[in-house]
């Protein structure tokens, strides 16, 4: 790459890497994206004219390419989209052949002081609802509510008519507002360290009583790759202790953010006496208590938060 062409579109990696997380659903899968953008950029930039922002043309070559991407990926989801919750803490939860929606870390697409700009945007609830848009109405919402791009632009970006784009919008917004994405009403950020850190107390001492103090009553938990998935403290709770919480010696966790919430990487530990990398839960938080968790049972995803597969400690 020349010298001129990195100084120009380096600034926007970040960004972009944002926008194709909201496309895809995946953080390997955007990482791949964006760098298939600026090859593509890379190839393009001698004919580049200047017509419009380098900004806005990369988002085009993004778009498109997530576009492209989407004709031969199946939709990302999580147990939640897939059928009603379960009324059985006892029973054994149901593996299910699905691709799974993945969190993203904060870290990778913006900067720490920039971070609160951007969290309505990368929320789990509004990412999972974008993902049952078609393709292209959830491109154009993208680039209108979330970049505040022109229409006029937008269409030239995705080859359609203003009139087009606005009906797609419009479209969109209608099916975003029937799944209707939860509101979440956020405590301080002293406190949502302060119910992280409750959350990670009863894990690492098998503490239900601990537990219980930081969830709210219509707690909703659900745990990739299973389907199934529970609603409310009476069912919620009896699997935690008859399922999760069995040996303080088990489980330890490093405090970690994704999608702009307080989340956790939890380790369990192994028959080799070391403390396996198991899955990252993202909590759903508010002024009275976690609401949901989201826990995304990969140990590759430790490698996007920078997370060693071993617990660092003893």
């Amino acid at each position: 790459m020349t010298v001129d062409f990195e100084a120009e579109v380096e600034p926007y990696r970040r960004e972009l890497l944002a926008h194709c997380y909201r496309m895809l659903g995946s953080v390997a899968d955007a990482e791949d994206l964006v760098q298939e953008t600026y090859l593509r950029a890379w190839k393009a930039y001698e004919r580049f004219e200047g017509r419009s922002s380098v900004r806005t043309w990369l988002y085009r070559i993004a778009t498109n390419a997530c576009l492209t991407a989407l004709r031969s990926r199946e939709r990302r989801v999580l147990p939640s989209g897939l059928g009603g919750p379960a009324d059985d803490p006892y029973a054994t939860p149901e593996p299910a052949d699905a691709s799974w929606l993945e969190p993203m870390p904060d870290a990778l697409v913006e900067d720490p002081a920039a971070i609160v700009a951007t969290r309505d945007s990368m929320r789990l609830a509004l990412i999972a609802s974008l993902q049952y848009l078609p393709p292209r109405q959830r491109a154009v919402l993208l680039l209108r509510d979330v970049l505040a791009i022109p229409a006029a632009e937008v269409a030239v970006m995705l080859d359609m008519t203003v009139a087009a784009v606005k009906s797609a919008l419009q479209r969109a917004r209608s099916s975003l507002e029937e799944a209707s994405p939860e509101r979440v009403v956020e405590p301080s950020d002293a406190s949502a360290r302060a119910l992280l850190a409750t959350y990670m107390e009863a894990f690492e001492k098998a503490d239900p009583a601990t537990l219980e103090k930081a969830l709210r009553a219509d707690l909703v938990l659900e745990v990739t790759p299973s389907r199934t998935w529970f609603a409310g403290m009476s069912v919620c709770m009896p699997y935690f202790t008859d399922r999760v919480l069995l040996s303080p010696d088990a489980c330890r966790m490093l405090p970690v953010r994704a999608n702009g919430q307080p989340a956790a990487a939890a380790y369990y530990l192994g028959p080799d006496g070391l403390r396996h990398a198991y899955g990252i839960a993202v909590l759903t938080v508010s002024p009275d208590g976690i609401s949901r968790i989201t826990v995304f049972g990969d140990a590759a995803l430790f490698a996007h938060f920078g997370l060693p597969a071993i617990y660092p400690g003893r």
